[in-house]
């Protein structure tokens, strides 16, 4: 027997909180020195921007069918109804394996970090520590790992707020800068010329920036688990967006600002380089605990949004029903313990296979998220167009997406386009070497086996 939801006990401000910390992690942190240094400051601003142009295209697309559909496990199910069910089963195993890669990179991350403070204690102690506590917030309830993500979001938000307003402060004159007030302005922006590495570093990143964002449609994942989602979703969904364009452009232009983009991203954090300048004590020990704690939220939805599509592809029969088996509090027990598996099988993969199986896991991972935001868009026009075509009025949806058809057609065509550009980035193009070939035998994989499964039936 399928179900739409699990338990709704997630509020509207645990919902913006739980998107926010599955988007901000080490990628803004750690990473976005190297896109700066690999597209140039205008370069990278402009990246993000773009980037951010696509991921709320997607949003507007998802916050129609989420409202509409408010299922656990929303965009698997909404592919499969509207795209055909391989495809459904396509991007939930896209969107799995996602965060389960992403969880064997985080165990190994926060054990690196706590070695910072710790140096003589092995990584696999701190690993294991964070596997039972991640494991544990999101075994208890879901409203437990609402509020502890809710927290840890809050401190990555803090420091993203204040690494702004003291940036800013610097690049104005308002502080000073290794230990000199004066007017920095954007001089760094066309120092070395507006595009210093050439104008297509702002496309071979679009990867990257894509990846940055990617987390946004946790939103979605929560639409089952979600109070009152026809207002809880929308507003998430636009409260989410403004909030990421902010934090992350804002973010990329005083890291523009203050450092060349030659130094940027060839030593050590950006933040950490910035708040050192400013002459903020201990900065590198205050930024190790806000990565630390982007590791820990990050994992933490990683857990929950492998889980929920797991017990979504068991709910829907596409795997085997213990999956679908919950607690008396409505954890997907089966499908949790079989995520957190998951990912302490991409760890190991990650210390014996670094240079092949693991390789090939990234490179797919990278990509995958991608392809989710294409089918998320295209869901929503074939949505629409039976909508329409059954009698009834756009101004009967409860959450429009505005625009329609160009809106979504504009969302999977720049999908698209960030896919294929990355085939000339010799660096990049092995996510599409190895994506590419997945997604087909996944696809006709399943195909296959809903075909061989009707014959059967219709023969006995």
């Amino acid at each position: 027997m399928t179900k739409a939801h699990l338990a709704r006990a997630i509020s509207a401000r645990q919902v913006l909180m739980i998107s926010l910390g599955g988007v901000i992690g080490t990628g803004l942190f750690l990473s976005s020195g190297y896109t700066i240094h690999e597209a140039g400051p205008l370069g990278t601003v402009l990246a993000y921007l773009v980037g951010a142009l696509i991921v709320y295209l997607v949003m507007l697309c998802l916050g129609e069918l989420a409202v509409a559909f408010p299922e656990t496990g929303s965009f698997h199910v909404y592919a499969q109804r509207y795209l055909g069910k391989s495809a459904g089963f396509v991007v939930a195993i896209l969107y799995w394996l996602t965060w389960t890669i992403a969880l064997g990179s985080e165990f190994t991350a926060a054990g690196l970090i706590m070695r910072h403070w710790f140096p003589q204690t092995p990584i696999w102690m701190w690993s294991a520590l964070l596997i039972i506590l991640i494991f544990s917030l999101n075994a208890v309830s879901v409203k437990w790992f609402a509020t502890t993500e809710g927290l840890f979001a809050g401190i990555k938000v803090v420091a993203i707020v204040s690494f702004i307003v003291l940036g800013v402060g610097a690049m104005v004159g308002l502080l000073p800068y290794h230990g000199t007030r004066q007017f920095i302005g954007l001089r760094n922006f066309y120092r070395s010329g507006w595009f210093p590495n050439g104008f297509s570093g702002v496309f071979t990143t679009m990867l990257t920036v894509n990846f940055a964002f990617s987390g946004t449609e946790l939103i979605g994942v929560t639409a089952g688990e979600t109070k009152d989602p026809a207002k809880t979703i929308p507003k998430a969904i636009h409260a989410t967006l403004w909030r990421l364009i902010i934090f992350f452009v804002g973010s990329i232009v005083v890291m523009s600002a203050l450092l060349p983009y030659q130094q940027a991203g060839v030593t050590q954090s950006p933040f950490v380089t910035i708040f050192s300048g400013l002459g903020i004590p201990l900065a590198g020990d205050l930024m190790n605990f806000v990565v630390l704690t982007a590791i820990i939220s990050a994992a933490n939805s990683g857990l929950y949004a492998a889980t929920r599509m797991l017990w979504s592809l068991a709910n829907e029969g596409m795997v085997a029903p213990i999956f679908q088996r919950t607690t008396k509090k409505q954890i997907p027990i089966y499908a949790l313990v079989a995520s957190m598996g998951g990912g302490i099988l991409a760890l190991l993969s990650a210390i014996y296979a670094a240079s092949s199986v693991y390789l090939v896991l990234v490179s797919i991972s990278g990509l995958a998220v991608v392809f989710v935001w294409m089918a998320i868009a295209l869901s929503e026009f074939q949505f629409r167009k039976q909508w329409r075509q059954t009698g009834h009025r756009d101004t009967d949806l409860q959450c429009p997406t505005p625009g329609y058809p160009v809106v979504p057609l504009l969302a999977c065509g720049l999908c698209l386009l960030s896919c294929l550009l990355i085939w000339f980035d010799p660096q990049q193009r092995i996510a599409l070497e190895c994506t590419v070939p997945f997604v087909i035998v996944c696809y006709t994989g399943y195909a296959m086996k809903e075909h061989y499964q009707k014959k059967r039936r219709t023969t006995k």
